[in-house]
């Protein structure tokens, strides 16, 4: 269960919120809610947040059914991957693909990141497994999400800050 921090604030006047920071979740709220009315706005908001990221968070299995999707919808049903997993060692890819064994791997760092975003670098991925290179036939495939552009700028966005 992740550390829950509290912090009131008298500028705060009725406004409840929660949000992320790291391993951290921060609650924000006005200085003289009582303490009764505190414990219940940090069970629910802290149980909303923790839903909220589950569904940005798609397990393995769900993964490679996104890829199948995302095949069928951008690339004719033409990538065909053998798994699709979350892996924690990849610190400076967002993914990547291995043609031997048509495996896809994504870095943990895109949970909770934007659907959009996951599912760039998972089409990115699979179309590794039609053409292997950084090709201008392999960037026709990936381009042709109508997100592609927002998802590339949001990434490298994400990068810079992490420098």
């Amino acid at each position: 269960m992740a550390t829950v921090e509290i912090r009131r604030s008298t500028r705060r006047k009725r406004t409840v919120r929660a949000y992320r920071e790291g391993d951290t979740i921060i609650v924000l709220m006005p200085a003289h809610l009582p303490k009764s009315v505190e414990d219940e706005h940090v069970r629910t908001l802290v149980t909303r947040l923790e839903q909220r990221e589950q569904r940005a968070r798609p397990s393995d299995d769900e993964l490679l059914g996104r890829a199948g999707e995302l095949s069928r919808a951008w690339l004719d049903g033409a990538a065909v991957p053998s798994s699709v997993r979350w892996v924690t060692t990849m610190e400076k890819r967002w993914g990547s693909c291995s043609s031997d064994d048509r495996s896809i791997r994504l870095s943990h760092r895109l949970k909770g990141m934007p659907s959009y975003v996951v599912d760039y670098v998972l089409l990115h991925e699979l179309a590794h497994l039609i053409e292997p290179n950084h090709s201008a036939r392999f960037w026709a495939l990936v381009d042709v999400h109508p997100q592609a552009a927002k998802a590339k700028g949001f990434l490298e966005g994400v990068s810079w800050q992490q420098r």
